[in-house]
């Protein structure tokens, strides 16, 4: 019985891997991601063969592919952005392009990258919030002060704003 949606039947095999392998394989990915990408599972043979597939190349190791990849929403996003943008090259007998197919199909079904999309916005919305927050906090003036900075503030906001008068030098040379 297999442990997601990817049987081998649906898989060519190729002269160093089997059909099984490669839906294991399909299945693997989308574990990974519903796990919310679990260093656990992202094991030796799945960074091996991950690293050959979607795009991707080698890094120097598979933490630094870890590292790259799956520790922060926005490089989650842009993994999975990257993934279905994939043209999946080649022919099924010599690589995995059925299954990289495959998982495009079942990422984009499942509504990943809106996922992550949302999330992305949603953490950058609330950073410029508290950015706001702190920013209004150290310049915003109270409206009932009525000491020497609140009648400062005031000033400024009812006075017209002045343009500085910039002396300009006639400046001449020569080409030659």
């Amino acid at each position: 019985m297999p442990k997601g949606p990817f049987l081998p039947t649906e898989f060519t095999p190729t002269k160093f891997s089997t059909a099984a392998y490669k839906a294991e394989f399909g299945n693997h990915f989308l574990r990974f991601i519903e796990s919310e990408w679990a260093q656990a599972l992202f094991t030796k043979d799945f960074y091996h063969r991950l690293s050959m597939c979607l795009g991707h190349i080698a890094h120097v190791d598979r933490l630094t592919f870890y590292e790259t990849w799956f520790t922060c929403d926005h490089d989650r996003l842009d993994f999975l952005d990257m993934t279905l943008k994939w043209p999946c090259w080649g022919d099924p007998e010599y690589t995995f392009s059925d299954v990289e197919r495959a998982i495009q199909q079942e990422v984009r079904k499942r509504s990943y990258l809106a996922r992550y999309q949302l999330r992305v916005a949603e953490a950058e919305r609330a950073s410029e919030m508290q950015t706001l927050r702190r920013l209004e906090t150290k310049y915003r003036v109270p409206a009932n002060r009525t000491d020497d900075a609140g009648a400062i503030a005031a000033d400024l906001a009812t006075a017209e704003p002045s343009s500085p008068v910039i002396e300009r030098i006639p400046v001449q040379a020569s080409l030659f």
